[in-house]
C-alpha cells in the first residue's frame, strides 16, 4: 500500500529590512491619513495670499502711502508667513506627538527598531511638506496681489537681491520652524504642551526680551530662533515682520544660519532623549 503525500507550501511571512524608501512611505502614508493635518495645512497655506492682498488692498486706498519707501512688494507678498509660522509649527508639533498621545509610537519603533532612523523619516517628511506647501503659498500670494502693485507704486522682481531673498527665504524659514517646533515636541512628547511651549517660546518670550532696554538682553534676543531667522525676511526700509526686535547685528544670512544651529541643537536633544527613554 502506498500513501502520497501532499506538500504544502511554506508560507512564512517575509520580513523586509525598514529601508529609508520604506520608512519615508511609511510616514507619509500616516501623514496624509490624517484630515486634520490638511485642515491645519490648509489653513497656513492661505493665510499668506489672504494677508497679501489685505495689505497691498490698504495701502491702496491709502494714497499718501502709494510709492513710499515703505512700500516694498516682497514684504507685501510674505506678510502672511507670521500667522502660517502658528499653523505649520503645530501641525510639526502634533506630527510627532499624536503617536506618542496614542501609543502607535510603540509601533513604530517595533518596526524600525533604529528609532533615529523612524525619527528622521518622520522631521523629513514634515519638513518636505511644510516647504512644498509655502512655495505654493508664496506664489499664490505673489498671484493674488500683483494687480494692486501698479497702483500702490511697487513690484516683486526676484533679479533684485532683496526681493529674492524675501520671497524664496519665507519658505526657507518656515521649514526650519517646523523643524525646530518638531524637535521640540519630540523632547515634551505632549500635544499641548509642546504646542504651548513653541509658541509660548517663539512668539510672546522672544518679543519680550526684544523690548527689554539692556544691551546685554538685547544681544541675548537678536540671537535666538525667531529674532535671527526673521533676519532673511528683512527689508532695508521696513524692518521684519515677525519680530518687535529692531536689532540688525546679524545679516539675513548670518541670521538664518543661527536659527538653523538652534534647529540642529534642539534635534540633538531630541535624539538623544529618543534613544533613552522609553516609548
Amino acid at each position: 500500500m502506498t500513501t502520497t503525500s501532499t506538500a504544502r507550501p511554506d508560507r512564512r511571512a517575509v520580513a523586509h529590512p525598514t529601508s529609508a524608501r520604506r520608512l519615508l512611505t511609511a510616514e507619509w502614508v500616516k501623514f496624509r491619513s490624517l484630515r486634520s493635518n490638511w485642515w491645519v495645512l490648509g489653513l497656513g497655506v492661505l493665510s499668506i495670499p489672504l494677508f497679501a492682498v489685505s495689505r497691498v488692498v490698504s495701502i491702496a486706498r491709502v494714497p499718501e502711502a502709494v510709492g513710499a519707501a515703505g512700500t516694498v512688494g516682497a514684504v507685501y507678498v510674505t506678510a502672511g508667513v507670521a500667522l502660517t509660522q502658528l499653523a505649520f509649527c503645530t501641525l510639526a508639533v502634533l506630527a510627532v506627538t499624536t503617536e506618542y498621545g496614542t501609543g502607535q509610537i510603540r509601533s513604530t519603533f517595533a518596526a524600525a527598531p533604529r528609532r533615529l532612523h523612524a525619527l528622521g523619516a518622520k522631521l523629513a517628511v514634515t519638513v518636505l511638506v511644510v516647504l512644498l506647501a509655502s512655495l505654493v503659498a508664496v506664489a499664490l500670494a505673489w498671484a493674488a496681489s500683483a494687480p494692486w502693485f501698479a497702483r500702490i507704486g511697487t513690484s516683486v522682481d526676484l533679479l533684485r537681491g532683496e526681493d529674492a531673498r524675501i520671497v524664496l527665504g519665507a519658505p526657507l524659514y518656515l521649514a526650519a520652524a517646523s523643524a525646530l517646533a518638531f524637535g521640540i515636541g519630540t523632547i515634551v512628547r505632549n500635544s499641548a504642551a509642546g504646542v504651548a511651549l513653541v509658541l509660548g517660546l517663539l512668539l510672546v518670550v522672544e518679543n519680550l526680551l526684544s523690548l527689554v532696554p539692556w544691551a546685554p538682553v538685547q544681544t541675548f534676543a537678536a540671537h535666538l530662533p525667531v529674532t535671527a531667522g526673521s533676519a532673511l525676511l528683512r527689508a532695508e526700509a521696513v524692518g521684519s515682520v515677525l519680530t518687535t526686535s529692531g536689532s540688525s547685528a546679524l545679516s539675513p544670512w548670518g541670521g538664518f544660519a543661527v536659527m538653523l544651529a538652534w534647529v540642529a541643537a534642539v534635534l540633538v536633544v531630541a535624539a538623544v532623549l529618543v534613544r533613552r527613554r522609553d516609548a
